[in-house]
């Protein structure tokens, strides 16, 4: 199976999520549960990772974690690999404790109102799962996320941060009173989910969330898909889920485009209407292929090659062309490279 491109970069912000393998239980018990903090906690100190929320289920957690440094894998790969090793001897079991590899999901931390809706969708997990007293349902019931710890007031852990989440929905700082506003719009949305008419609206903020590979605008997708083509250059891409990968082409693919038509003075429109062999057309696809990863239905799309094997005609025929026209094509192709 294809793997997600792991995209790091300093200051980088997921929504990371991993399951036990085959939905199997990750923490039998409270003591498990104990242990995995602890690791968590190791795990900060040794990356830099700063949680902003963060929930412990049956069989998988929820983490909104920030990497001040460039080091997701590594640092994942530790907390994992670690959690593995003393799970399975605390529960006498060998082999994988978790599904695969985690989920890491880019949040735009420039925009505090992802922060909102993916502690929102961690804290209030339990609720959503009716893991709380179904006559007076409340989250600091449950002990294990960072709710409690966010409405308390007890210093939290080095690792565990509640600034930019409190920040995120305008609750004036992180005392007493700002406290006491953020249990009460939390215990509203709870209510909201087992009384309300109106929890459809929140599960279909959720969904939203939970279709994307990226959490963000249109600037923060092309800045992910300029990441995530470096984080493959020189690799196999074949090994890789194309699912920014091929927009991140796709961009490129048209921006390549637009200047080989304005510098062969001509349009999209009268290059699509121009025979497969004719030496204009096939000027265009030899330097789309040369240049991009896109698809023959994409240059179908968008120039008109017709069946797939006329790009592999165009490309022969300006590989080392040997006509006058199609040198002088070339040439001028090629200028568009140096400008």
């Amino acid at each position: 199976m294809a793997r997600k491109v792991r995209i790091e970069y300093p200051g980088a912000v997921y929504h990371v999520l991993s399951r036990g393998d085959r939905r199997e239980e990750i923490f039998r018990s409270d003591r498990d549960r104990y242990r995995f903090l602890d690791t968590l906690e190791e795990a900060c100190d040794r990356a830099g990772f700063r949680v902003h929320s963060y929930v412990l289920m049956t069989n998988h957690y929820h983490l909104l974690l920030e990497t001040p440094e460039a080091n997701l894998v590594e640092g994942m790969r530790w907390l994992q690999g670690t959690y593995t090793i003393r799970f399975n001897l605390q529960n006498n079991l060998v082999g994988h404790v978790f599904q695969g590899r985690y989920k890491a999901i880019p949040v735009n931390s420039d925009e505090s109102e992802y922060f909102r809706v993916l502690s929102d969708y961690i804290h209030l997990n339990p609720a959503r799962a009716r893991l709380l007293d179904a006559d007076n349902p409340s989250l600091s019931s449950y002990p294990w996320s960072s709710y409690r710890a966010f409405v308390s007031g007890k210093p939290l852990p080095l690792w565990l941060v509640r600034g930019r989440v409190f920040g995120s929905l305008g609750l004036g700082g992180e005392g007493a009173s700002g406290r006491r506003r953020y249990r009460g719009l939390m215990e509203r949305l709870v209510h909201q989910l087992y009384f309300g008419d109106d929890g459809g609206e929140l599960d279909k903020e959720w969904r939203a969330l939970r279709r994307g590979w990226y959490m963000g605008d249109q600037t923060f997708r092309d800045r992910l898909e300029d990441l995530a083509d470096k984080a493959v250059r020189g690799k196999r891409r074949s090994s890789y889920d194309r699912t920014g990968l091929m927009r991140h082409d796709d961009r490129m693919a048209e921006q390549w485009l637009q200047k080989t038509l304005i510098a062969l003075s001509t349009d999209a429109e009268s290059i699509r209407a121009l025979r497969s062999s004719d030496p204009l057309k096939q000027a265009v696809v030899w330097f789309l292929r040369s240049r991009s990863l896109v698809t023959a239905a994409w240059m179908e799309d968008h120039v008109g090659v017709g069946h797939a094997s006329n790009v592999s005609r165009a490309v022969s025929a300006f590989r080392n062309p040997t006509d006058r026209k199609r040198k002088q094509l070339k040439k001028k192709v090629l200028q568009v490279c140096k400008d």
